[in-house]
């Protein structure tokens, strides 16, 4: 095909006015089209109200707000497992939040891209107390829900022959039909990343108080965006986007504070806020983008402990989610 012949500034031009596309479309709509999950608690999940809160959320109004510099200016498309990234290949949305794992053959076989991991997770259990169930190696025979299109599926499989556990895997095509089948006492087990685990007891259980999500994970999640491959201009914005809330949290700046910081002779707070230098222009942005997406959503931490950590009904620990200064691996690329 002729695209792989091309000489290199021909290419180059092709794939610049490639990378354009999403932004130039998006600013033309005048509203972001997110992708986020029907029913996460945490992550994305509507309210008795019907609208849409959580860690994935937040990042879609973060990008809104440096985009529009205003974060209400999003349409939130709920999609499942199995049609997320068609949804994406299609365009039929811009960007994905739907704390999707990444792993090398969706980097390299969907066509499309992932971004900066903006949350990390492991696959574990959970089970009724009564089962008298404390490791995963005692779920031996156990029938087990689990969905369908997602990289837990295929790591159950995975550690069961490996550690030859027999388990029954119990597959559903929708989330909230699996949470009900387990709670409602068909499963032994039920399989998510533990942080969905967290937020299914919280929201979907009869009696959080009747389950225990085991202490054991058996794989690694790395949950982050995806965007279209050769869109290079508009994912390096959610790459920045991510980058941006992790620098504002090492800095200080705050969802509270952020006009105040923004009159810092901090030379790293000024890059950041956009009161020196050009960084937000180099993105065909505002140069105030991360100011004012920072005063919508708040930074990493401020966004971890509203919808997931402590100050939320899932109670989750930073775990490995904080940042590298503090044992943690999120760690931001630096604005310079």
């Amino acid at each position: 095909m002729k695209k792989f012949v091309l000489a290199g500034g021909v290419l180059a031009a092709t794939l610049s006015a490639a990378a354009a596309g999403t932004l130039d479309t998006v600013k033309q709509r005048g509203t972001l089209v997110c992708g986020v999950s029907a029913g996460f608690a945490g992550f994305s999940a509507p309210d008795s109200q019907g609208n849409y809160k959580g860690l994935d959320v937040d990042y879609c109004r973060a990008l809104a707000a440096a985009v529009f510099g205003d974060a209400t200016k999003v349409r939130y498309v709920a999609l499942t497992a199995q049609n997320r990234f068609t949804a994406l290949q299609s365009g039929e949305i811009d960007v994905l939040y739907r704390n999707s794992t990444q792993t090398l053959l969706r980097g390299v076989t969907l066509g499309l891209r992932q971004g900066p991991v903006n949350f990390y997770d492991g696959q574990g259990f959970v089970v009724k107390k009564d089962l008298g169930v404390k490791e995963v190696k005692d779920l031996k025979g156990a029938t087990v829900c689990v969905a369908q299109g997602t990289t837990h599926e295929v790591t159950l499989g995975d550690y069961g022959r490996a550690n030859g556990i027999d388990w029954k895997p119990l597959v559903f095509d929708r989330t909230d039909t699996m949470q009900q089948t387990f709670f409602g006492g068909r499963c032994d087990a039920m399989t998510q990343d533990a942080s969905a685990l967290a937020g299914s007891v919280t929201t979907a259980a009869p009696n959080p108080a009747d389950y225990v999500i085991l202490p054991t994970t058996i794989s690694k999640e790395p949950l982050g965006p995806f965007t279209r491959n050769g869109d290079e201009a508009w994912s390096d914005i959610i790459a920045w986007l991510h980058y941006g809330l992790i620098e504002a949290e090492e800095l200080g700046v705050t969802q509270a504070n952020a006009d105040e910081m923004a009159k810092s002779q901090i030379p790293a707070v000024q890059r950041l806020l956009g009161s020196a230098g050009d960084l937000g222009s180099r993105l065909n942005l505002d140069n105030k983008w991360m100011l004012v997406a920072i005063k919508a959503v708040g930074n990493y931490s401020e966004i971890f402990e509203r919808n997931v950590g402590k100050s939320s009904p899932l109670k989750l620990d930073r775990g490995l989610n904080a940042t590298w200064t503090k044992g943690g691996l999120m760690y931001a690329i630096p604005f310079k």
